[in-house]
């Protein structure tokens, strides 16, 4: 016999993230560093740690720069509000 039992509500996995709420975390986390050292010249290895969660910044600011071509215009517009070095 197995022993099953339904899954509590507390042990569902979590729904996954979709790309905007990644965008909006990551550009949260440049927000932070850009009001912190009112610059958007972020090191590759940079983590930005928000209410104690590491992010990885500085991928993600390098990632952005490679694949300009390929952001909304909204997107683009706010990193460029943020100084973003294309």
């Amino acid at each position: 016999m197995l022993h099953l039992s339904p899954v509590a509500p507390d042990e569902r996995p979590h729904a996954p993230r979709t790309q905007a709420d990644k965008w909006a975390t990551n550009i949260g986390a440049a927000k932070e560093f850009h009001t912190r050292e009112g610059h958007l010249h972020v090191p590759r290895k940079h983590l930005e740690i928000v209410d104690g969660v590491p992010y990885k910044l500085g991928t993600f600011i390098d990632n952005t720069r490679r694949r300009a071509d390929k952001l909304t215009p909204e997107r683009r517009a706010e990193l460029d509000a943020l100084g973003m070095r294309w």
